[in-house]
């Protein structure tokens, strides 16, 4: 059973009004990506295109990522959520009208994606600096595994949803019922209230950025697993999110993508339930151990897609993603100092992500190239190496809890009565 200790950041206003917005925009973010894909095959037939696609929203994302960390430094980080919701709002609208009415073109959803990438660049930085204003320091873990729970919770009912929507209904009521998700956690958020003591007022940018590389490059931990994660997440966003609708296309079908999605994501609700009550005293250790739970799952889909044998190692994937999750958001949390920490942020995304265009656009031509079950299967062989070497690494191997040295409540964020 989950005991009081798991749930003590529900006693504080701000988090649960946190996570009121977080539920909102995520179930409407788990049906997005459905639509987006199956739209652009709709519209093109081309693994190719929906690269393109995918790229053109992680693009602005790795470039606007070290800016979006200083600029939610400095200013109040629910204000700059509450901004980015309001822009997801009107494209996510904007991409829905023009598919319900039959008038997207493929340039046009690469334009929105692109303004949904950059939103995406002040909103990563900002929610993971958001969290120490909200919950004590020794409640850090909790109250990531009950945000973790919310998120991969509405992505399995959202996956499943999406591809019921998707499949009978088009893709443009999955973009609709997205727009209004963000609208919805928009609302929420703009009731938030941080301290002013906690935000940043400083130099120039380039000075920001300077003081976040310093603080970046000081814990050897941060540096190497984001090295990693910068060809593991290039390998998932090309043989995982560009080429799986490829295959599902091709052989079980876009509901049961849906499907496969919804068991990755129950597999993620299980980790974070685990997570809830044990504690490791070596996070890292055991986020690495889980992240090599990704490897067989892309074996499955290169080599015989066969929809239960996905699901469960989608299932198993969850698990181990999960286990990550949690362990490297709180050691950020607790090991980078709170003003600092969207900076370092920053630098995290940029370093894990700034690939994955690389990974999205080589997809189809590599798949045009040597087949589709090829590249995956030597994506997933090349995935499981360099998450084994990080276990290499004393600095994460060896990196210990520190929860218990201030558990002072920190000045509480939380709504206007």
């Amino acid at each position: 059973m989950i005991g009081k200790e798991a749930l003590a950041p529900l006693r504080h206003r701000g988090f649960r009004a946190f996570l009121g917005a977080r539920f909102t925009s995520l179930l409407g973010n788990a049906i997005a990506p459905i639509a987006v894909a199956f739209a652009v095959l709709d519209l093109t037939n081309s693994a190719s295109a929906l690269g393109m696609v995918l790229a053109a929203r992680m693009i602005p994302t790795t470039v606007l990522m070290l800016f979006g960390g200083v600029i939610a430094d400095r200013l109040p980080r629910h204000i700059v959520l509450v901004t980015a919701n309001v822009v997801c709002f009107a494209t996510q609208a904007a991409a829905a009208g023009l598919l319900l009415s039959g008038h997207a073109k493929l340039w046009q959803i690469v334009v929105i994606e692109v303004l949904n990438g950059a939103a995406a660049a002040f909103t990563f930085p900002a929610m993971q600096g958001l969290m120490p204003h909200l919950v004590p320091r020794d409640q850090l873990q909790q109250a990531n595994a009950l945000s973790g729970l919310v998120r991969s919770g509405t992505a399995i009912g959202g996956a499943s949803l999406g591809g019921v929507i998707v499949g009978f209904l088009g893709s443009g009521w999955g973009l609709a019922v997205d727009a209004a998700s963000f609208g919805i956690a928009a609302l929420f958020l703009i009731r938030l209230r941080i301290p002013p003591a906690e935000h940043v007022a400083g130099g120039s940018v380039a000075h920001d950025l300077r003081v976040g590389w310093r603080e970046f490059v000081s814990r050897r931990w941060v540096w190497v697993i984001v090295a990693a994660f910068g060809i593991m997440n290039a390998i998932l966003a090309g043989g995982w999110s560009t080429l799986g609708p490829v295959v599902a296309d091709g052989s079980f079908g876009r509901m049961a993508w849906g499907v496969v999605l919804s068991c990755q994501s129950a597999g993620t609700v299980l980790g974070m339930l685990v997570l809830l009550r044990f504690r490791p005293r070596h996070p890292l250790r055991l986020g690495m151990i889980g992240m090599l739970a990704e490897a067989p799952m892309l074996l499955v889909l290169g080599i015989d897609p066969e929809v239960v044998v996905l699901a469960s190692a989608a299932l198993a994937a969850g698990v181990g993603g999960a286990m990550f999750g949690i362990a490297w958001e709180t050691s950020l949390q607790q090991h980078v100092p709170h003003d600092k920490l969207s900076r370092v942020s920053s630098y995290d995304a940029l370093g894990s992500w700034v690939a994955m265009p690389v990974g999205q656009l080589l997809a189809g031509p590599l798949a045009a190239a040597f087949g589709v079950e090829q590249v995956i299967v030597v994506g997933a062989v090349i995935y499981a190496g360099v998450a084994a070497l990080t276990l290499v690494d004393p600095s994460v191997r060896g990196l210990t809890r520190a929860d218990q040295a201030d558990r002072s409540e920190p000045a509480e964020a939380g709504v206007p009565t």
